[in-house]
């Protein structure tokens, strides 16, 4: 955890990227719950006034926090144009993602993690977890149907299972090897998807 210390503000611009860098960084390392307005403030080197004035409550933080990661953490279509992985190998990329070097505990999927310290499904952080793990499948269905997946829906919704299973076994056991033991799981899924679909297929 980060120590609390004594907050040395800084003038001039940027203090929304300083609290929203702070925030990423301690949500991360230890949870939403467990990080409070005063914590942030400190980290972040801005006053509880300017902090309110950016974001008027924890929840609209916790909004930017989980929006700032969406684009990032989403898998990727091969672009027509210029690409050096085709669509089963993109299929398979979501698994070889290394978490930044800390000495941190493992936290997974900041999703999953906001699911369920935030498990009121009417809550915004809720309802936006909701929203990416969502669109996080139905990304991985339109790479498969690329891929020419005999049904790209399922393969989707079973490489969109597995990730977040390994992600979450990884976070229990403070282990972020768990992808590599996915990934080759999730190689013979999309295999047998494609060899369904016969020889023509991608």
């Amino acid at each position: 955890m980060i120590e609390n210390q004594p907050v040395r503000r800084r003038r001039g611009r940027g203090a929304r990227e300083r609290i929203l860098k702070a925030a990423t960084e301690l949500f991360i390392a230890q949870g939403i719950n467990a990080t409070g307005m005063d914590q942030l403030s400190t980290v972040a080197e801005v006053s509880k006034r300017t902090l309110y004035t950016h974001f008027p409550s924890k929840d609209e933080l916790v909004g930017a926090y989980l929006e700032s990661l969406v684009e990032p953490l989403l898998p990727v279509s091969p672009s027509p144009i210029q690409s050096t992985l085709g669509p089963r190998e993109q299929l398979l990329a979501i698994f070889d993602r290394k978490p930044a070097e800390s000495t941190a505990a493992f936290r997974g999927c900041p999703f999953l993690n906001v699911s369920v310290e935030v498990p009121d499904p009417e809550h915004s952080a809720h309802q936006l977890a909701v929203a990416y793990k969502k669109e996080f499948a139905h990304r991985l269905t339109d790479i498969a149907r690329q891929a020419g997946a005999a049904d790209p829906e399922k393969l989707g919704e079973q490489l969109a299972l597995l990730f977040d299973g390994a992600a979450a076994r990884g976070t229990a056991l403070n282990d972020n090897r768990t992808g590599a033991c996915a990934r080759s799981i999730a190689e013979l899924l999309v295999d047998a998807a494609l060899a369904e679909a016969g020889p023509s297929s991608a």
